[in-house]
Order: C-alpha cells, then sequence, then structure tokens
C-alpha cells in the first residue's frame, strides 16, 4: 500500500513539475533560458527508486511531453528514460549524501539530455545546427538547474530515502546472515 501512495505522490510531484515547467518558469527565464526540471524529477526518482523505476518514470514523463509538446514523437520518450536508466548507474556508484555529487549528476545528465535531443531533433526534422547558441542555451540550463538542486536538495533527500526504504529496503544485514 506505501509503494501506491509513493507512486500517487510521484504522480501529483510531476504535475506539480510539469505546471512550474509550464507557467511558473515562462515568467522565470535567464536569457530566455527556462530549467529543465523533468531531468532532475527523472534523476530524483532514479537514484531513490528501484532499478527500472526511474527508467518507467522516465520514458512516462518523456512520451507525455511528446505529445504535448513536441512535433516528432519519441526524442523525449527516449532521452529521458535514458536519463532515468543513467540515473541508477549513477545510484550505485556516488553518494547520495553529497550536494555536490548531486549537483555533478543535475549539470551531467542536464548536458546528457540536451544535447541527444537537440541532435536527434536535428537528424529527425533537419533543422540547421546552430553550435554557439546552443551551447549558450545549454550553459544556462545546467547553471540553472544545478542552482534549482541546490534550493530543492533537502526535500528531495528526505522524500528519497524515505522511496528508497520502501523499494529498496535496508538489505545490508542480509548480505551476511
Amino acid at each position: 500500500m506505501k509503494k501506491f501512495l509513493i507512486n500517487i505522490y510521484l504522480i501529483i510531484i510531476a504535475f506539480v513539475i510539469y505546471f512550474l515547467q509550464s507557467n511558473f518558469f515562462n515568467w522565470f527565464t535567464i536569457a530566455g533560458v527556462m530549467p529543465n526540471l523533468f531531468v532532475i524529477f527523472v534523476l530524483f526518482i532514479g537514484l531513490f527508486g528501484s532499478k527500472i523505476m526511474g527508467t518507467i518514470y522516465g520514458m512516462i514523463i518523456g512520451l507525455i511531453l511528446d505529445v504535448l509538446f513536441a512535433n516528432n514523437i519519441g526524442i523525449s520518450f527516449i532521452t529521458l528514460g535514458l536519463v532515468g536508466f543513467a540515473s541508477t548507474i549513477f545510484d550505485k556508484n556516488f553518494s547520495k549524501d553529497s550536494r555536490f555529487t548531486i549537483m555533478l549528476m543535475v549539470a551531467g545528465l542536464t548536458i546528457f539530455y540536451e544535447v541527444i535531443f537537440y541532435f536527434a531533433n536535428y537528424f529527425v526534422s533537419s533543422s540547421s545546427i546552430e553550435i554557439i547558441s546552443f551551447i549558450k542555451i545549454l550553459l544556462i540550463e545546467v547553471i540553472y538547474n544545478v542552482i534549482l538542486t541546490i534550493i530543492i536538495y533537502p526535500l528531495m533527500q528526505k522524500f528519497g530515502y524515505y522511496i528508497e526504504n520502501e523499494f529498496k529496503g535496508n538489505k545490508i544485514l542480509t548480505r551476511y546472515f
């Protein structure tokens, strides 16, 4: 029952993030660039949830974003799914207790997401490549995402460890006994 409630909470959080992304951050852009809260959210789910939870949530959110906003369906689906998968790899190799480590993960996955998204859009819609403007937008978005991660990190960590205890459990002693 707790796992079901956690999934309901995560869906509600996804709707709140969608509202913030589409309405609130339209007013608070830096040089016309908004943060990508969905990358942070999928990273959060992948770090603290089960092995496939981040990938599944990333693909579902990506599909919804593709249907609502994109001309080409499938690009956000694939890229957010890859972000979710990469975050499960980060869970095994890095500490979730360090704010600096989380900031590096957010920066790296934002770059990863945007580069794949940009070049996939280029190949699908055959638009022109403007590397200088892309790099400028990418750097601003990375800084924006990192700043927001610093602000919301205590909430992420508290709710994340609750999710981790429910989905993964504390299985340290079971290995030895």
